[in-house]
């Protein structure tokens, strides 16, 4: 049989990864930090976005910037989620925003006006769902309303390591060249305060004698914060000591020999110092209270506080309320009063970039709204899992992976994982991330129900917490308390789990917690 060329018409779908749904993934993994950020970002670029400053709006119901964002959950269930999962339709991979994205597309091309014929006075924003998952006003408190004051802008920044030891210097040196001298020790300075540079190599470079450049250290070293300008950490400690008045003779025996302490070889340690188990004891809670890396509380990036994305609550039913924390969401307008003016007289490239912007704009509010349904309706679904750590504790927390989340709400588990990203949730028992509450499981003894991999290492903590010097807890005898607690594991993941959580070998125990006890 000959082989000819044929014309076929065949039909298929595909997903179309458009620009639109490629930034409304990103906005979906992005923290609320990340989120702001993208949308100052955006306010700044796009004239026909604006910010939403109203503190009251009407949405199918009042609601009021002094009303607790919430609805009445009396006539849920036990755990109080039917509406909270129930409105919020987000579907796989967001084919509705893809769709939608299409539509205004091919409606660009007709002229802006026809892409959305409602009265152009009003403002168009993104539509709310209703109950405890409506949050379509998606904002955040954002800056100060024109004319008026960043507060920001008046927050001064961190003083850096340098800086700080420099403006001591000006008090503590009077002479230039003992000065010259301070100034080029703390440029040589680490970030954790240390002094890694050799002084011959500094006497030789800067053409003076060795004896200036250590009496010029010598006064360095009682700055603030005491232990800078250590060459080791045994000075480091040494100086902290001595800014105590803790640096006796036996103290300096025990900072001489400080790789001893750090073997927990504590009979060696009593017998250099001359002390017995009470004093050794006393001796290492001071150590222990020192800070070997002083530079590190200067100069670093300023640390970030955890904003929670969801707060969970308890019902007046006994059930769960779960809601979006509504100053990490963005409040965004599109301006069609502004567009509509515009429009009027501009034409050709103006026309064009007008149309790209109400598109982006209107896209972008969306976007922001299924982003909110999405993860409270994620963030539903875990507390729904996972009540009984809610009400217990962590020894109650469930094992639990992507996949029985992501079916349980019908979407992907990519959607999922996403949305667990970089967010958090305050809870009555504290504020954990997302990914926190997905724990590996770990079979029960006996075939029963299968126990969280987080909840077998608190078992693991407590076990090693509350067992006596006398009687300290190898890795194969923790194996068998928890078997008899049903919890069926091997010795090297216990040994894991031990270390993961920096705890110490059961040798190395048995000696710190003999000689913390005075026993021989």
């Amino acid at each position: 049989m000959a082989l000819s060329p044929k014309l076929l018409i065949r039909q298929s779908q595909t997903l179309a990864m458009t620009p639109q749904l490629m930034q409304a993934i990103k906005l979906l993994q992005y923290s609320s930090l990340d989120l702001a950020a993208y949308i100052e970002a955006e306010l700044e670029r796009n004239p026909l976005l604006e910010r939403d400053e109203r503190e009251e709006r009407d949405e199918g119901g009042s609601l009021s910037g002094d009303e607790p964002q919430g609805s009445d959950s009396s006539d849920d269930s036990a755990t109080g989620f039917e509406d909270a999962a129930g409105p919020a339709e987000v579907t796989d991979d967001w084919d509705d925003l893809e769709t939608d994205a299409r539509r205004i597309a091919d409606n660009l091309d007709t002229g802006a006006e026809d892409a959305y014929p409602e009265d152009p006075s009003a403002q168009t924003r993104a539509e709310a769902p209703p109950a405890v998952d409506s949050w379509a006003g998606v904002g955040s408190g954002g800056s100060a309303p024109e004319g008026g004051y960043d507060i920001e802008a008046f927050v001064s920044q961190g003083i850096s390591l340098a800086d700080h030891l420099a403006g001591q210097m000006s008090v503590a040196l009077s002479e230039p060249v003992d000065r010259m001298i301070g100034r080029y020790l703390i440029d040589s300075l680490d970030d954790a305060g240390y002094l890694r540079t050799d002084l011959e190599t500094v006497a030789e470079q800067l053409g003076i004698s060795i004896t200036q450049v250590e009496e010029v250290l010598a006064i360095l070293q009682t700055f603030e914060p005491a232990g800078v300008f250590a060459r080791s950490l045994g000075e480091c400690l040494a100086l902290q000591l001595r800014e105590r008045d803790r640096y006796d003779p036996a103290m300096a025996a025990l900072i001489d020999n400080i790789e001893l302490l750090g073997r927990r070889d504590f009979a060696a340690l009593k017998r250099l110092c001359g002390v017995d188990d009470e004093d050794l004891a006393d001796m290492f809670e001071e150590i222990r209270s020192l800070d070997p890396k002083p530079g590190h509380s200067f100069g670093g990036d300023m640390v970030q506080p955890v904003v929670p994305d969801v707060t969970v609550r308890q019902g007046p039913d006994g059930g769960w309320i779960v809601e979006l924390n509504s100053d990490t969401l963005p409040r965004v307008l599109v301006s069609q009063t502004y567009y509509s003016e515009i429009a009027r007289t501009a034409s050709g490239t103006d026309k064009t970039f007008l149309s790209d912007c109400l598109q982006t704009a209107n896209w972008l509010v969306k976007s922001l709204d299924q982003r909110a349904k999405t993860i409270l309706k994620v963030a539903s679904e875990i507390v729904r899992q996972q009540d009984a750590f809610l009400m217990h504790g962590v020894q109650h927390l469930k094992p639990l992976n992507l996949k029985t989340v992501a079916d349980a709400i019908e979407m992907h588990e990519s959607t999922v994982s996403r949305v667990t990203s970089n967010k958090y949730m305050a809870t009555p028992r504290g504020v954990f991330e997302l990914k926190y509450f997905f724990t590996s499981a770990i079979s029960a003894a006996g075939g029963g129900e299968a126990h969280s991999a987080e909840a077998v290492r608190d078992r693991i903590r407590r076990l090693i917490d509350a067992e006596p010097p006398t009687a300290i807890l190898s890795d194969d005898a923790i194996v068998a308390e928890l078997r008899d607690a049903g919890v069926d594991i091997a010795r090297r993941t216990v040994a894991k789990y031990r270390e993961a959580m920096r705890i110490p070998s059961s040798v190395q125990r048995r000696r710190e917690k003999r000689a913390l006890a005075g026993g021989s």
